[in-house]
């Protein structure tokens, strides 16, 4: 699987160390937290990394991070988001170092496919295959 860190042109400045001076000297400025975005397809992995306005949403975050335009298959009313593994909702307020997840749905159940696996390795081992017959 290929796994790409995507740059989002706006927040370029995400990497690197960032002094905060300019922000201290403007009272009302947010202050900025870094997150990260993640999307999987079967080929294709992107974790894009952005600064965000402390307050941020996954939803925002999600649509700063310009995933959506390079995922036109990603329908945030369908798919499920999260932080680390764990479901959340659009509405939720990111933290510091939080990693955005956007889910897709599963072709195949996991536990009917490990339950078919079983099966045929149970059949394999009983009947010992073709050679066992003579």
């Amino acid at each position: 699987m290929e796994t790409n860190v995507v740059s989002h042109p706006a927040h370029s400045e995400a990497g690197g160390d960032m002094n905060n001076s300019i922000a201290g000297d403007v009272p009302d400025a947010p202050k900025k937290i870094m997150v990260e975005v993640a999307y999987a397809e079967p080929e294709t992995q992107v974790i894009i990394p952005l600064r965000v306005d402390e307050g941020t949403t996954l939803e925002q975050a999600i649509r700063q991070s310009g995933v959506l335009e390079s995922f036109p298959s990603i329908d945030l009313a369908v798919n499920k988001v999260g932080v680390f593994g764990k479901l959340g909702k659009l509405n939720q307020v990111l933290r510091e170092r939080d990693r955005v997840e956007i889910y897709r749905k599963l072709i195949a159940d996991p536990k009917a496919v490990r339950k078919q696996r079983a099966a045929e390795g149970k059949k394999m081992r009983k009947g010992g295959g073709a050679d066992a017959d003579q």
